[in-house]
């Protein structure tokens, strides 16, 4: 089962499934999808944590298959989150994955998190079979144009809006520019403009005295800024 980031909380609202894979390129989106997975199992009883996290050619995946089938000591159901930075379990680790898939447990919720995909990595037998035995969660970088409406929502969701019509379009637009390519960086003024300021409308006036200029552009983008004439951005 394939799932977006922002079908997470209605989908974990019908109960967990056994085992979950966030992968893709935008950290804070990673986080934000794992920490709503693990707080649904924490409410679900799945208290007693392990972190398993695979680097090199040596990682003890028969450990790892031991772990998950083995009783808690504490009679607590189980939450497992395995990392895979390089988002290449190789070899040994394909199989081992595949295995675990066959061996899941209601008593176990499995949390594996991995960088971004390739279409190989993606229609590998090991990813596969992860997406067949649990859900598999997308997240990806927020584009450009996609940015002020999730500005927008963010800011809904503490409370506070900008003004209506074009004014508010121009101040979010103005947002979106200083924190373009840093997405971390969108989410930490967001939640500085809550601190500064009550629930309610933000003037662009506010917005610009609070945000900085964040943006991280990478070479190309830069260059396609300047030949869009886009001189506010570049």
């Amino acid at each position: 089962m394939q799932l977006r980031a922002d079908q997470l909380p209605a989908h974990l609202g019908k109960g967990l499934r056994s085992i979950y894979t966030v992968y893709g390129d935008e950290p804070l989106l990673a986080q934000e999808a794992t920490d709503t997975i693990r707080a649904a199992a924490r409410a679900a009883g799945h208290t007693e944590r392990q972190v398993h996290t695979v680097s090199g050619a040596h990682f003890d995946w028969s450990g790892l298959l031991g772990a998950s089938q083995a009783m808690s000591l504490f009679a607590d159901k189980q939450l497992i989150e395995i990392r895979i930075p390089s988002g290449k379990p190789g070899k040994d680790g394909s199989d081992a994955l595949q295995r675990y898939c066959d061996t899941l447990s209601d008593d176990v919720v499995t949390i594996l998190t991995l960088p971004k995909l390739d279409r190989t990595q993606q229609s590998s037998a090991w990813f596969t079979a992860l997406d067949a035995a649990g859900a598999t969660v997308r997240v990806e970088a927020i584009e450009r144009k996609a940015l002020p409406p999730w500005i927008a929502q963010r800011l809904a969701a503490q409370g506070q809006r900008v003004q209506g019509g074009e004014d508010g379009q121009h101040t979010l637009a103005f947002f979106a520019d200083r924190v373009e390519g840093n997405l971390l960086a969108a989410h930490q003024e967001i939640q500085k403009l809550g601190l500064l300021y009550p629930p309610g409308e933000l003037t662009f006036e506010q917005i610009e005295a609070a945000v900085l200029n964040v943006a991280r552009y990478d070479v190309f983008k830069l260059g396609e800024a300047v030949l869009a004439g886009q001189t506010a951005r570049a």
